[in-house]
């Protein structure tokens, strides 16, 4: 630990090393950013502007839909921008900014997630004591609490590793700045640091999706003598959750629930979680809920009225 750090930045050797395949990356990945923040974007602006989508599913939805424009805009813009680049880099700085925004953001998708699985629990399960259980002062406290998880881990992953030394080589073989990697080039014993990153990410991990599949569980036992219309609009409701779940948590728990190792599949497992769920979740969220269906309705309706004005 007490080795000088020489290093000032990082090589990233990115996905590809074929020139056509990076400007293929480039084209596909630049239409995928935009629009993931595009859709995302509409799904704050449509929740916030809409006066029928005021439920608490929709509270935690639009948090859900920042931390989708957050996530990816970590570490994609920067690999759009290597694509053109002969040589790429990122600073010291920048590679260590990068590791607790792309942490912090994907760490607070888990919680929030989560948070809606109660949520959805106490729905269906609870439903005379929903608006008891479930008001705005409590939904902004849990709110809160899933950023303030998602900060606690991106520091217990960040502070560990930038307090490393790195004195050369300064290749990492991945498109942005991940714990992994960057242990692997530490000039130090990195067991203990590797022994930390690992536990909280995969307890995380882990215990989220264990409590996400009990709820589940414990909501369909519920909908066993419900009417086939209660059924259909709960599983509706829950199906779209589900697969959100999935797309986010199965390949994160492939990347972290391991020791520390760099596998030759990490870099497209951990490009698909940070690319696909963010560019899905607008999509399914959407498309398999009519409320928010008559909302965007309503709000085109109403500035298509107000620009023939």
């Amino acid at each position: 630990m007490g080795t000088k750090n020489n290093v000032t930045e990082f090589v990233l050797f990115g996905l590809f090393q074929s020139r056509e395949m990076q400007l293929v990356c480039f084209v596909v990945f630049s239409l995928i950013h935009v629009l993931t923040v595009l859709g995302n974007l509409l799904v704050i602006i449509i929740i916030n502007a809409s006066k029928t989508l005021n439920a608490p599913m929709y509270f935690f939805l639009s948090h859900l839909s920042f931390a989708d424009m957050c996530y990816p805009s970590a570490t994609t813009p920067k690999m759009i921008a290597n694509s053109f680049m002969e040589r790429k880099t990122i600073s010291f700085n920048g590679c260590m900014t990068q590791l607790f925004s792309a942490h912090f953001f994907g760490c607070t998708e888990i919680f929030l997630l989560t948070a809606m699985a109660y949520d959805r629990y106490v729905a269906i399960c609870r439903p005379l004591h929903y608006t008891a259980i479930m008001d705005r002062w409590k939904c902004g406290l849990l709110a809160g609490a899933c950023w303030l998880g998602g900060f606690l881990h991106s520091i217990l992953q960040t502070l560990p590793t930038v307090q490393l030394p790195f004195c050369g080589p300064n290749e990492i073989d991945n498109f942005f700045c991940d714990v992994h990697p960057l242990l692997k080039l530490a000039c130090a014993d990195t067991y203990v640091v590797g022994l930390i990153v690992m536990v909280n990410s995969s307890m995380i991990t882990l215990v989220s999706f264990i409590i996400l599949i009990i709820s589940y569980v414990v909501i369909l036992l519920n909908l066993r003598n419900q009417s086939s219309e209660g059924w259909r609009k709960a599983l509706s409701t829950c199906g779209s959750h589900i697969i959100t779940v999935l797309l986010v948590l199965l390949p994160l728990m492939f990347m972290y629930t391991r020791p520390s190792s760099t596998l030759a599949a990490d870099k497209l497992v951990i490009l698909f979680n940070i690319v696909m769920p963010p560019l899905l979740n607008p999509l399914i969220y959407t498309l398999r809920n009519n409320e928010v269906k008559n909302a965007m309705r309503k709000l085109f309706r109403v500035e298509g009225s107000m620009g023939e004005k």
